[in-house]
């Protein structure tokens, strides 16, 4: 608890003294910018371009993964109705023929997931070097000293993401 303490104490005076070089950079007219990746991410049009696309790629495999949950669960729905009227070896060879399924939907399933992921890694890191890219180009053309990413808050005077995503959605 002690330790918690001392690194809550250290980090508020890190942020203390962060706020007050700040202040003293706005008041020496520094001009400072701030954006928000998360709002890039989430809401510019070549980030739901990017999903749209996700989509398209990525449908017909999840609408696979979707009928072989289905068939999974006739399967096992089968086998627990048939369980009273069944002879052991059948019912053996039915456990064993599910569990197989099962096996290569849980493959097919994270196979997809992996996928998924890197190919969203890729869009968000093409965006990202895209929305860098942009950000430079306004900090120069606007003779910004520095512009922020992201954080707990910013004056909304200070924001500059509409000029972003104005200049990412071109």
């Amino acid at each position: 608890m002690k330790h918690f303490a001392i690194s809550s104490l250290m980090q508020l005076l890190m942020a203390s003294s962060c706020l007050l070089v700040m202040s003293g950079a706005i008041a020496d007219g520094t001009k400072i910018g701030y954006v928000s990746t998360e709002r890039i991410l989430r809401d510019s049009e070549p980030a739901k371009a990017a999903e749209e696309r996700l989509e398209d790629e990525f449908s017909t495999r999840r609408k696979e993964l979707q009928e072989f949950t289905i068939k999974l669960k006739a399967m096992a729905e089968k086998l627990d109705k048939d369980l009273p009227v069944i002879s052991e070896p059948e019912r053996l060879k039915r456990q064993r023929a599910l569990s197989d399924t099962d096996q290569d939907f849980q493959r097919k399933q994270r196979a997809y997931r992996e996928d998924v992921s890197q190919r969203m890694n890729e869009e968000t890191a093409k965006l990202n070097e895209r929305t860098t890219k942009i950000i430079k180009q306004i900090a120069e053309a606007e003779k910004y000293d520095a512009i922020l990413q992201d954080g707990v808050y910013f004056s909304p005077r200070i924001d500059i993401t509409e000029k972003v995503m104005k200049a990412l959605n071109k």
